[in-house]
């Protein structure tokens, strides 16, 4: 389909963008484009006014220094994949970054941008012919959802893959809006709800990300996707280990690609203190069935991505046990 017609704004700080944002209700943010202009192109996004955020410097930095990391909304993915501390001290992160589409996206693609993406449905991410011919669905201009015919809600899944690595490194999220900045912890920047999604509100803009510093800590990020390259991931799953000699201090697992939001894997404090044993991962692959109800939003078997999701995060945490030994 052909892109239609928007006026394009180009702030130069962030405080201008919120204004032009609150100035323009129909209006959306921009900045590597990989997911809003596709969605453009395809009718499921209509913005009369798009507001560019790739000329404020203030978005794309990377700070370290005391005890948390700081990265700006608008850092590529591909800077944050190739950053020396990142990769040494946040490893899931770094894995997460790279494992966004492909070497191109990753180029343009931003950290706020991936946070942000919107929720895909096998029924939604279509072309508009497709989509009329089938009467549409709840997420755009239907009634009811394709996926729970009987359900008030829309299940479409979060997909994105740097989430669940700051869900479990314990990220907090800089907001900015017209009443000033406020911080959220990440796991409560999300809703489960394929609609409406994110707790930002529609004149609020992500500005930046604060990362803890975490000594002693291992973490990784691995998803399965139908190709090796480019897909959204069918289920990704981000686990952080604390090791204190043959026991456990502290873990953390958290999923993409099976709910509407990321969503942190409850039921591991019982693990405190005890080995990696074959009980303790019985725990892990128990609690992460739980928590990945991943419905019939891909091409792919609901039950498969509902299978593969605790066999990525009991073998992650294998993993960075023994690589912690």
């Amino acid at each position: 389909m052909s892109m239609p017609d928007f006026q394009l704004l180009r702030p130069t700080t962030a405080a201008d963008a919120v204004a032009m944002r609150a100035a323009n209700a129909a209006s959306r943010y921009i900045a590597g484009g990989t997911d809003l202009l596709p969605n453009i192109r395809r009718g499921l996004a209509e913005p009369g006014v798009v507001i560019d955020l790739g000329g404020i410097a203030e978005l794309a930095h990377i700070e370290s220094g005391g005890d948390a990391l700081r990265i700006g909304a608008g850092t590529t993915l591909a800077a944050i994949a190739g950053d020396a501390t990142i990769r040494a001290r946040y490893t899931a992160l770094a894995e997460a970054a790279e494992a966004v589409a492909g070497p191109t996206h990753r180029a343009a693609a931003t950290l706020g941008g991936n946070l942000c993406l919107d929720t895909r449905c096998v029924y939604y991410n279509q072309s508009e012919f497709w989509r009329e011919s089938n009467d549409y669905c709840m997420k755009l201009k239907g009634e009811g959802c394709r996926v729970a015919k009987k359900s008030k809600r829309c299940y479409a899944a979060f997909s994105g893959d740097v989430a669940p690595a700051l869900i479990v490194l314990a990220a907090e999220l800089e907001i900015l809006g017209p009443k000033g900045s406020r911080r959220v912890a990440i796991a409560d920047f999300y809703r489960d709800d394929g609609m409406a999604w994110l707790t930002l509100a529609p004149d609020e803009l992500l500005v930046g990300v604060h990362v803890p510093l975490h000594e002693g800590w291992a973490s990784a990020y691995e998803k399965v996707r139908v190709r090796g390259a480019i897909d959204f991931p069918l289920a990704g799953v981000a686990v952080a280990l604390k090791r204190k000699g043959n026991a456990i201090e502290d873990l953390r697992i958290a999923c993409t690609g099976v709910a509407s939001r990321p969503l942190a894997v409850d039921g591991l404090a019982e693990l405190k203190g005890k080995p990696l044993d074959a009980a303790a991962l019985a725990v892990i692959t128990g609690q992460t069935e739980i928590a990945a109800g991943a419905m019939r939003t891909t091409v792919v078997d609901m039950l498969y991505r509902r299978g593969v999701a605790p066999v990525l995060a009991r073998r992650l945490t294998e993993r960075l046990w023994n690589s912690a030994a």
